[in-house]
């Protein structure tokens, strides 16, 4: 059997890139099926949720190099003629479905991979550089949009391939010729067939299938962002000494050895500050933060659960501290209440005073066991205990506090 395909035969090398897929794509799809229903729980269990997830993405990005190699070599082979040249149909389905199956075996892992790039945390991809991809930014839109065309394509290979495995069974059992066998390399001997030409008419369908997948994800509202399933609290408005007009509060968490970095969307700052004092207390801050606004990569909804934030239950957290000036800097003493638990937080901050405009920035570390957040995870290899919070704002100074 010779490297190359001919007019009757698949050649080595196409056989071989033939089975090597088969054998990967059969692996990485009921990996992503039982990783999906495994629960997450416990750090055990997160662990080993984490580790398929990781195997699957992994095998996706191999399919999807190996198979723009066997897109590249079948272009330049000579394409094995038809068996039944005459069943018009058949071929054109046939040669629709491989058309369809090269497009999914590029486009569904792409499309997977675009979105493991766009959001952050959980199940890394174990190929070197593999977490990021060029000219692909941090951003839970991209991500939505990527996770519904990865989910459509993923349909559409599971479709074809049923429909694929079917055509080879037909033609072994039904039509008992070697249509099946010239791929295992048991092909009997075949006389010369006629060559056969790579035909715009197969591409056409498949392409106006891929519209047609498209379309009704589009219906089915594949690619809107996700949310975690709870909404957000509406907060009250504020009376300030100085008014928030910019400003983000953020977190970071490590997940696995890496990190996931969120933001709260919503949040309140009722401030007075007096920056005529020289030393002492100056000021005061209570603020609101409304937890259903956090978005936070990939892990979100696990975020807003119950061994979490539990966001539908305590829908708020609170920072009410007095600000003091001191000879070395700033620093905001007061308690910090995250669900049913008040904890004492000093934190040292930076600001800077122009007129009537002020900014702020703080970073501080809080140990997430003490707000009774994750305390089912008790394995840092899993979640770290600490996370990092920083908090930057722009405020300008209310003109009744001049």
């Amino acid at each position: 059997m010779t490297l190359s395909n001919t007019t009757s035969h698949y050649g080595s090398v196409t056989r071989s890139f033939h089975w090597l897929i088969a054998l990967l794509v059969l692996t990485l799809i009921p990996v992503a099926m039982i990783a999906q229903e495994l629960p997450y729980e416990t750090a055990e269990q997160l662990t080993r949720k984490a580790l398929l997830f990781s195997l699957h993405k992994t095998l996706g990005v191999s399919v999807f190099l190996i198979a723009l190699l066997r897109i590249l070599w079948a272009v330049t082979q000579t394409k094995p003629a038809s068996l039944h040249p005459k069943r018009k149909v058949e071929t054109l389905l046939a040669e629709t479905a491989h058309w369809l199956l090269y497009g999914s075996l590029v486009l569904a892992p792409l499309s997977g991979w675009i979105h493991h790039a766009a959001t952050s945390g959980f199940a890394p991809i174990w190929w070197p550089l593999g977490q990021s991809l060029p000219m692909v930014p941090k951003s839970e839109y991209v991500a939505a949009v990527a996770g519904g065309f990865h989910w459509v394509f993923g349909k559409v290979m599971v479709v074809t391939l049923i429909a694929h495995l079917a055509g080879a069974l037909k033609h072994h059992f039904i039509d008992q010729d070697a249509t099946l066998r010239r791929m295992l390399g048991r092909a009997p001997d075949l006389p010369a067939l006629a060559p056969t030409q790579h035909r715009i008419a197969p591409l056409l369908g498949a392409a106006i299938v891929w519209a047609g997948a498209l379309a009704l994800g589009s219906v089915l509202g594949v690619y809107s962002e996700k949310g975690a399933g709870v909404t957000a609290a509406t907060l009250q408005d504020v009376t300030s000494g100085w008014t928030v007009q910019d400003g983000q509060i953020t977190l970071n968490v490590t997940q696995f050895g890496s990190e996931v970095q969120g933001s709260f969307a919503d949040w309140t700052a009722s401030i007075t500050y007096d920056d005529d004092v020289m030393s002492g207390p100056a000021g005061a801050v209570d603020a609101v933060i409304s937890i259903g606004s956090l978005t936070l990569g990939s892990v979100t909804d696990q975020a807003m659960g119950p061994d979490f934030f539990d966001a539908t239950t305590f829908e708020t957290a609170t920072y009410t501290a007095d600000l003091i000036k001191g000879i070395d800097g700033f620093m905001a003493e007061g308690t910090l209440t995250i669900k049913d638990r008040t904890v004492p937080v000093t934190m040292p901050f930076s600001l800077l005073i122009d007129g009537d405009t002020a900014q702020m920035h703080a970073s501080l570390t809080l140990d997430r066991r003490s707000y009774g957040i994750g305390d089912n995870m008790n394995d840092e290899s899993a979640l770290a205990f600490d996370v990092g919070v920083n908090i930057d704002l722009v405020a300008t100074r209310a003109s009744d506090a001049q």
